[in-house]
């Protein structure tokens, strides 16, 4: 491919505005023939375009806008089909986005079904090779100069790989039937060898199976040499609606895992029954951090990326959390925890510094505590989630 004549998209509107409405197109066509690099990244600003005729507006969703919906719209270069917006970010910022297209702009915490709006008005950049992919939508990741790796995990040949069980998982405690349990064993695993692993449960296993590639890290980092081989229990979260209720200060979570999951895992895999581990992301991180807290002595592996402590439901749990992390004879060995810096402010981002500020102070005089603690360039995101779990899977399980 030709390389672009342009050194700058500025120097790029230039010449659009000095050329006549007629022949702008033309110019539009080059560019996007020769530039092979989007967004756009110049220092710190980055350029975002969307090729169309037919669109009447389109809009730039960004992770970290925080407003309802979080959208910034793109101008139209008159007389061309190039839809383009700018805006400075962050040297390390990994943020995810996608194009909005004749969407209808109404509040998202209004909408009866929203995956039926995405699939109908949101779209991928298809000019942006690096995306995050799930069963249900392609989000396209936007990563700065000095932003965290962000590899294709999965496509790393040379990396001998574990397998994956799925198993269908019922639990009393809750009611429900047949959910989804996917249950990763390191490469090597042999069940009759008589060898015993550490377990790590994570919460919301439809995600760390799928778009988090958990196993595929998992292979990368024992290959090297920067984990050691553990298993790991992926459940399925419930409904989107039920998030809350099931994973927020929930005594019945922590009976299905200590009562019904354990019991479940420990007949079907080899597993170190007193050195355990609980993880999770957002809701998922405060239901692994109430149950560690109930049995510090057994689960000493303990994983929070992005709780939301800050506001209702969970805000009255802060004091009562920090109280607990602060007093408790015993905590977990080995906690990572992990907050984006663009993330709701008293939701997620102030409540994770006091909570920092609580952790590293208990670890002062705590010899045995291993606190590790990660503000990204990032939103409540899944790309966030995935570039931050590596370190999070080899702070709290390292190579022995």
């Amino acid at each position: 491919m030709a390389s672009s004549r342009w050194n700058s998209f500025i120097q790029f509107l230039c010449e659009i505005y000095q050329t006549a409405p007629d022949d702008r197109q033309s110019l539009v066509d080059e560019l996007l023939l020769t530039h092979d690099e989007w967004p756009w990244v110049e220092r710190n600003k980055a350029t975002f375009v969307y090729d169309s005729w037919t669109a009447q507006n389109v809009a730039l969703n960004v992770d970290i806008i925080n407003r309802d919906p979080p959208f910034e719209n793109m101008t139209r270069l008159d007389e061309t089909s190039l839809w383009y917006y700018q805006r400075f970010f962050e040297r390390d910022a990994l943020v995810d986005y996608m194009f909005a297209i004749d969407d209808p702009g109404t509040p998202l915490a209004q909408e009866v079904d929203l995956m039926d709006r995405v699939g109908r008005y949101w779209q991928a950049d298809s000019r942006n090779a690096l995306s995050i992919r799930s069963n249900r939508v392609d989000t396209s990741i936007l990563q700065m100069p000095r932003a965290r790796p962000f590899p294709q995990w999965g496509a790393m040949g040379a990396v001998s790989r574990g397998r994956v069980y799925r198993h269908q998982f019922s639990s009393a405690q809750f009611g429900f039937s047949n959910r989804s349990l996917w249950v990763y064993t390191p490469p090597g695993y042999d069940a009759n060898d008589g060898r015993n692993y550490r377990l790590l449960v994570l919460m919301d296993g439809q995600w760390a199976v799928d778009a988090l590639e958990t196993p595929y890290i998992a292979d990368a980092l024992i290959k090297h040499g920067r984990m050691e081989p553990i298993i790991i229990a992926m459940l399925a979260g419930g409904l989107q609606a039920e998030r809350v209720s099931e994973y927020v200060g929930n005594d019945k979570h922590y009976a299905l895992i200590a009562a019904e999951l354990l019991p479940f895992l420990q007949a079907e895999h080899r597993i170190e029954p007193l050195d355990l581990g609980l993880g999770g992301v957002g809701e998922g991180a405060i239901a692994a951090l109430h149950s560690a807290l109930k049995n510090p002595a057994i689960f000493g592996h303990l994983i929070l990326i992005s709780p939301p402590l800050g506001r209702e439901p969970a805000v009255h749990l802060l004091k009562e959390y920090a109280e607990r992390f602060r007093d408790s004879p015993i905590l977990p060995n080995r906690i990572f925890h992990s907050v984006g810096r663009y993330e709701q402010d008293l939701r997620f981002y102030q409540p994770a510094l006091a909570l920092r500020g609580i952790l590293e102070r208990r670890m002062t005089h705590d010899p045995e505590l291993k606190y590790r603690f990660v503000e990204l360039g990032s939103g409540h995101s899944l790309a966030a989630f995935k570039s931050v779990l590596p370190e999070a899977l080899a702070h709290v399980f390292p190579p022995r």
